[in-house]
Parts: C-alpha cells; structure tokens; sequence
C-alpha cells in the first residue's frame, strides 16, 4: 500500500503549443537543444586549440543531417523492415509519425564526420573524440523528450520510484494503471554521468588529448555498454522482439562496444594518429586562442 502512495503519476502533455495544424513538442526542443549545444562546444574546442571556425560550420551541417537521417533510417531498418521495405518513401514522407533510433543516429553521426574530416583533410579521431561530449548530454536530453512523450518505458514493478503513464492507458482509472520503471530517466541518468566524466577528461587532464581515441571509447561505452542492462528493464518496442533471446537494442549495442574497447586499447598503445589536426590546410590560426594539448 505504501508503494502506491509513492508512485509517480506521469501525464506530461508532449505539446509545448500549437498554431493551427503546427505543433512545437518538448521531444523536438530536445532534439534541438543537442544541437545547439554540439555547436557551442566545437566552437570552443576550435577556439582553445586555435583553429578556424568553418570547420564547425561543414561539420555542424554533415554530422546534424546524419544523426537526423541516420536515427530515422535506423529505426525504420532496425524495428520496422517489413512495414518500410514495402514503402520505403515512408521513411520520410511519415517522419511525423515518430519512430527514431539512437543506434542509427550514431552511424549518421560517425558517417557526417567522416565527410567533414575528407573535405577539410582532419584526423577522424580528433572529431570522434570531441563529439562524445556533446552526444552524451544531448542522448540525455532526447530520453527526457521520449519521458515526455510517455515512449520507450519499462516494465511493470513496484520500485517506489514507478511512473504510473496516464496516457498509454486512456481512460483507464488512476488506481488500475500499472507501475512500470522510468526507462527513459535510467538511461539519462548514465548519459549524464558519461557526460560529467568526459568533460573533466578534456578539460582537465592533459592525456585525454595527448591520448587519441581514448575520450571516444569511454563516451561509447558509457552509452552502449550501459544499454544491454537497461533493456532488461524495458518494454520490447516492436513485437517480433518478443521471441528473442536478446532484444534489438541489446544486439545493436554490441558492436559498439567492440569499437569503444578497440579504440581504447589502441588510443592508449599510441597506435593512432595524432588528434590534432595540424596539417588541415585552409584552417587559420586563432592567435588569441590558449594553446593546450
């Protein structure tokens, strides 16, 4: 009985406002936020190591239409085949409907680096690096945005801390709505951590710079290798799941954490190339910015 007082009843609406037919959800301002916030700190990145801004401005465009169009396409390939392979236009043409996957915005994101780092000529892993930051605050974000949506929850318990989601069950009483676990907030919270852990890494310990590839395979493990666990707690999210020894997100988490471990290990072997991209040609110095390495 106690545990019932406890519960949290969720019933955010996921409409910030609305003019006419357009709607403005917090989901959406999430997504935004994350990018927002990924342009703020490559601009201080260029600006501490000394580098010419239009470097952020080809990479802003390159990795944020690879994370929209990766998470999307992700989604419909990873969860959805058989519904998009028979329409594939859909893909776009119901962005609207929803339905995007944070293992498909990573391959976006990695392939809208690759493009930056082939037009200006850059070491690939001095952006994989410094991306990590931006993508553990902004993967903490977008799971606030699906708690606001009331998606992606998790299974029924009676942990004190349970959300009781008003609005996957409609007209259903209070009293009668399971409690499931805040997935979502489980998630944020490693997200958040990495994010804390990886910025005191770049800001204030020389190695994670001197060391390439050492500040990508944290932030991956720390967003993939917490994954597996937190699918154990959550709802499948598409039905063909349910005959699986191992989810989707369980099984599209362990190639990453292969890549982070790989990378780890060569970035603290020196096997990979230098993160600082020196040799980039068309990148002025900025001879006011502080010289760290």
């Amino acid at each position: 009985m106690l545990n019932d007082l406890l519960y949290i009843v969720w019933d955010a609406d996921p409409v910030m406002f609305s003019i006419g037919g357009f709607e403005l959800r917090y989901y959406g301002l999430m997504w935004a936020l994350t990018f927002l916030i990924g342009e703020r700190f490559f601009t201080n990145y260029i600006r501490r190591e000394g580098f010419g801004e239009q470097v952020v401005e080809t990479g802003f465009v390159w990795i944020v239409l690879g994370a929209v169009l990766g998470a999307r396409v992700g989604h419909c390939l990873f969860y959805e085949f058989d519904y998009y392979i028979t329409k594939p236009w859909a893909i776009l043409t119901e962005f609207r409907n929803g339905g995007m996957a944070s293992h498909g915005s990573a391959i976006g994101m990695l392939l809208g680096m690759w493009i930056t780092c082939r037009k200006h000529r850059m070491p690939y892993v001095w952006w994989l690096d410094r991306i990590m930051i931006p993508v553990t605050i902004g993967g903490g974000l977008v799971r606030i945005g699906n708690l606001i949506n009331s998606e992606i929850v998790g299974k029924v318990t009676d942990v004190p801390w349970a959300f009781q989601f008003v609005r996957l069950y409609p007209n259903m009483p209070i009293e009668s709505i399971p409690a499931q676990h805040p997935a979502q907030l489980y998630e944020a919270l490693c997200y958040f951590i990495t994010f804390a852990i990886l910025c005191v890494m770049y800001y204030k310990f020389d190695f994670a710079r001197r060391k390439p590839g050492i500040m990508f395979g944290v932030g991956v493990l720390g967003v993939f290798a917490t994954r597996p666990f937190i699918e154990l707690v959550k709802v499948n999210q598409e039905a063909f799941e349910a005959d699986m020894l191992f989810n989707m997100g369980q099984l599209l988490s362990v190639p990453f954490i292969i890549l982070a471990l790989s990378v780890i290990y060569l970035g603290v072997k020196g096997k990979l190339p230098s993160g600082r991209p020196d040799s980039v040609e068309n990148m002025p110095k900025n001879a006011n910015a502080k010289k760290k390495r």
